[in-house]
């Protein structure tokens, strides 16, 4: 007979065929019942398989190693459970000890099985990959990564890579860390100004970490039609929020000859294909997530709760429509809502041109439209330099995707072609023209109609496993006063 390695979510999914099957697994310990019955997980799915010990068989000394998180290789014959709860188990013939673990370090950790705060979980990044809700999380995220870029490989996108360092600030907020090659024990050059002389730093010039790469792939985008760019960006606001991270992941597609309206579509169409994809390819991960998520809504005051489940809130958004409306739209309902007159927003909606915050995102989602929402039309003043300004000379062709739970998921706009409207809303934000003497060259040379979006993967993960907090998402979180692991 043949031995067959396998995973265990591939054994699993074999079922009663493999049964008769030698084959070896290998993985770490998460119980150990009557020095008979283990619970072996190797991270590939959230189930564990059971090995049947036959104790007497063995020596006290491995028996004694098997301890909860300890990993080990067992070989043996696959045979039909006489339990409930799983169709098959492994009559083990040979284990061999790859790790112990100590029992009584064990206790401080969160590897001993019983539940754990999630703060403690973030406390211990380094282990939080081995416990059910984080394990099915990552699987969820990588399942959602592997989508967005087979839904852009499908529909003729190119991706490309923008640059890390950058001289630029695409968002002209101004939040960005500084990169620098300068010894910072010591004096450190300085101009005629007396600020720091970059021109003798290693770029020779002021750089920092990107906050998008929107800007170059526009540039890609205006030779290549439709591009993607997908990694990591950087803000340095100090923000102690469950919302915000100082390094996250963004998706920004760029597509030439796109107005806003297709821009919106690609957009609806792009969240609806990779939650569908997460749906069937992580069930067992989103069972558990969405079970999670239930319990955790009875420990909330009812005006808090989800009226619907995480599974029929990804069902949700997948077979509706999203509800358009302009800002000016939005506006009036939030102004005329019980909620603003009874003033139980924490920011009262004072009138047009006020910047919209999260708690009235999810309001117009989750109290009065019940839907997705995308918003579109904002005004000029609160939005960066680079949207098309619309024909009333006061708001811009921007849009945001808003979702249950999270307010903004996506932000985007069509894009400002027209050089002689960029450099006048460049000089009046006080951008500078000479650093993106590149930028506006592209509306020289066969200027096109454009846009694009930014998605945060973090938000869009945060979505779809329903966790409240962004720290819960992503393996290693950057925060203000925190860059442990």
């Amino acid at each position: 007979m043949t031995m067959l390695n396998y995973t265990i979510k591939d054994l699993l999914n074999k079922g009663k065929e493999a049964v008769l099957q030698e084959v070896c697994v290998q993985g770490w310990v998460r119980s150990f019942r009557s020095n008979r019955f283990i619970a072996l997980n190797d991270g590939s799915t959230i189930r564990n398989i059971q090995l049947v010990v036959d104790f007497e068989n063995f020596d006290a000394e491995i028996l004694d190693k098997i301890n909860t998180a300890a990993s080990l290789k067992a070989i043996g014959e696959v045979i039909e459970s006489q339990g409930s709860g799983q169709e098959i188990e492994i009559q083990v013939q040979k284990i061999e000890i790859l790790g112990e673990s100590n029992p009584d370090e064990l206790q401080s950790t969160i590897l001993q099985p019983k539940a754990h705060s999630l703060e403690k979980l973030r406390e211990q990044a380094h282990h939080r990959f081995r416990t059910n809700t984080f394990g099915a999380i990552m699987r969820v995220r990588n399942s959602l990564m592997f989508a967005i870029h087979k839904y852009f490989n499908e529909n003729g996108f190119v991706y490309v890579n923008t640059p890390i360092i950058t001289g630029s600030d695409a968002e002209g907020a101004g939040e960005m860390f500084t990169v620098t090659n300068f010894d910072l024990e010591k004096d450190l050059p300085k101009n005629e100004e007396g600020n720091v002389d970059f021109s003798e730093d290693f770029f020779g010039r002021h750089t920092n970490l990107t906050v998008s790469g929107q800007l170059e792939a526009e540039v890609a985008a205006m030779g290549l039609g439709k591009v993607y760019t997908f990694g990591p960006t950087f803000r340095a606001e100090n923000s102690n929020t469950t919302r915000h991270l100082a390094e996250f992941w963004m998706i920004e597609p760029e597509m030439a000859f796109y107005n806003l309206d297709m821009n919106m579509d690609l957009a609806e169409d792009m969240l609806k294909y990779v939650i569908a994809y997460a749906i069937e390819n992580c069930p067992d991960d989103l069972k558990f997530l969405s079970d999670r998520f239930d319990k955790e809504q009875t420990q909330k005051p009812q005006n808090e709760r989800s009226e619907l489940s995480l599974m029929e809130r990804l069902e949700y958004v997948l077979h509706n429509n999203f509800v358009r409306l302009t800002y000016t739209e939005a506006i009036e309902i939030l102004q005329n809502s019980k909620h603003n007159q009874k003033k139980k927003f924490k920011y009262p909606i004072e009138g047009w041109g006020m910047d919209l915050q999260s708690e009235h995102e999810r309001y117009l989602v989750e109290k009065h439209f019940k839907s997705p929402v995308i918003l579109f039309d904002y005004p000029a003043k609160i939005k960066a330099f680079y949207m098309r300004l619309n024909d009333d000379g006061k708001t811009v062709r921007a849009m945001d995707v808003l979702f249950p739970g999270i307010g903004e998921i996506i932000g985007g706009s069509q894009r400002e072609e027209r050089l002689d409207v960029l450099d006048e809303k460049m000089d009046q934000l006080g951008v500078s023209k000479e650093n993106l003497w590149w930028y506006r060259d592209l509306r020289k040379f066969g200027t096109v109609p454009h846009s694009g979006f930014g998605l945060g993967l973090e938000r869009l993960v945060l979505f779809v496993c329903g966790m409240g907090n962004i720290r819960d998402v992503i393996p290693f979180p950057r925060t203000p006063k925190s860059a442990e692991f």
